[in-house]
């Protein structure tokens, strides 16, 4: 998970605050240090840690309750609040706005970014729009070999000249061919440390492209570090934003997080993995909310119009409802989740699930449904329809078909049955006005996914 220990350390600071009696100045100095610990050894900058549990603090000492919220709810969205606006706030959004759209990509090297530049590719042609990646990386040995291969993979048009060894003259070159795209990408060089020659060049760059966005790719690894490059990438061709790479797989991405946000360049976007679609908008209240174990549906929903349309969603529901749900639903079903993410990645966006599902549990329920799906692939379409079919020797011969043990099988078959079941429960349960009406009674009390 992104930040793990970051979060964990988090969602057991706001367990205490749930369990306590009640509140009083002895629980909230203890808050205070838990989020300090936590913060601390992120990485984030001392300075920034006090200023945050100061202002937590102060709050919670200053601050009443307003009706039908109790103290130690509101207590949770003071922590909440102050830690959206310590990683940015509102944010900031990428948009699109103009044909073509300029986006240039500045960086150290081992930063990730030519990775980076097939994620955003990636990233915008599933929306629809028209894009296209320049190479203008004209120092690092294969550096344009790389930027070929990657986009040829995600079927993306790239411009390269191998043989030219001015960036300026390469882009001149294709100018009138790349400004028929909706988004063009632009790969600049990188270097081992920000140097007058790597400056000079971003400069000239800057003035010949006047990019719509100057993107500053930042590996999460080098924690606190990532405020000084800002500023100095900012100086040499003003960023207009930030991409923090390597969420994933280290303990320092809240010095990188913080420090970007801080330093005027504002988060546009995050890599929490190494497949070319691991890549996500920044959104600070929904990334708070998903370290604090309370999910973030805005993410999720964003993962899921990728792989499912409104009307598929509306069909499956409708047959869901009318117990209709059989084993052809189940299998594709598989497959478009396959294409969002692991499910220990979904489960940590699904308010409440994520810190109450136990990551080993989730591990094992991945393998699970991969051998489900062998086991589905080996039935006949008879079967997929009606799994009720499936009797002892149908079962005997998808076992030697898909190599999915018959214990496994028959563990697909209970899973379908008691899907079935609750589906049949859910007819006629409640009427959408019902479930409204719920809604209300929570709706204005904590921001969404906040709740005791």
């Amino acid at each position: 998970m992104v930040l793990d220990k970051l979060s964990s350390s988090l969602k057991n600071t706001l367990s205490k605050i749930a369990k306590a009696m009640f509140v009083d100045e002895k629980l909230i100095d203890e808050l205070v240090k838990d989020i300090q610990r936590a913060l601390l050894s992120s990485d984030v900058n001392v300075k920034l840690v006090f200023d945050l549990s100061k202002n937590i603090k102060d709050r919670a000492l200053k601050e009443k309750s307003p009706s039908g919220v109790t103290q130690k709810e509101y207590l949770i969205k003071i922590v909440y609040e102050e830690l959206v606006k310590f990683m940015g706030g509102e944010g900031a959004k990428l948009e699109l706005n103009k044909k073509p759209f300029k986006i240039m990509m500045v960086g150290l090297f081992g930063s990730g970014k030519t990775t980076t530049i097939f994620k955003i590719a990636k990233y915008y042609t599933k929306r629809g729009y028209k894009v296209c990646a320049l190479g203008l990386d004209v120092y690092r040995p294969a550096a344009m070999d790389q930027l070929e291969q990657g986009c040829k993979q995600i079927n993306v048009p790239v411009f390269i000249d191998k043989k030219e060894k001015n960036p300026l003259k390469i882009y001149k070159n294709f100018e009138k061919e790349i400004n028929n795209f909706d988004l063009i990408i632009i790969d600049t060089s990188g270097r081992d440390a920000l140097s007058k020659d790597l400056i000079k060049e971003i400069e000239d760059l800057n003035k010949t492209i006047k990019p719509d966005e100057n993107l500053l790719v930042i590996s999460a690894d080098i924690g606190q570090a990532a405020q000084s490059q800002a500023i100095s990438f900012h100086d040499a061709c003003r960023i207009t934003g930030v991409i923090v790479t390597k969420l994933d797989g280290t303990a320092k991405g809240g010095g990188a997080l913080s420090a970007c946000a801080v330093s005027g360049a504002p988060i546009k976007f995050i890599g929490v993995g190494e497949k070319v679609d691991d890549l996500e908008t920044f959104n600070p209240k929904g990334f708070v909310s998903r370290i604090l174990g309370m999910g973030d549906l805005e993410a999720l929903l964003e993962k899921t119009k990728e792989a499912i349309t409104e009307e598929e969603a509306k069909d499956m529901g409708k047959k869901l409802l009318k117990g209709k749900f059989n084993f052809l639903d189940l299998y594709d079903q598989m497959e478009k989740m396959s294409s969002i993410g692991s499910l220990s990645k979904l489960v940590e966006l699904i308010p409440g699930l994520g810190s109450a599902v136990p990551k080993e549990m989730l591990d094992v329920q991945e393998d699970k449904l991969k051998r489900w799906k062998f086991a589905l692939q080996s039935m006949t379409k008879k079967e997929l329809e009606d799994p009720d079919l499936i009797d002892a020797s149908r079962a005997q011969r998808i076992s030697k078909g898909s190599g999915v043990s018959i214990e496994e099988i028959r563990g697909l078959l209970k899973q379908y049955r008691q899907s079935k079941k609750v589906m049949k429960m859910m007819k006629g349960m409640g009427s959408e006005q019902d479930i409204n009406k719920l809604m209300k009674k929570f709706k204005g009390k904590l921001p969404k996914g906040l709740g005791m």
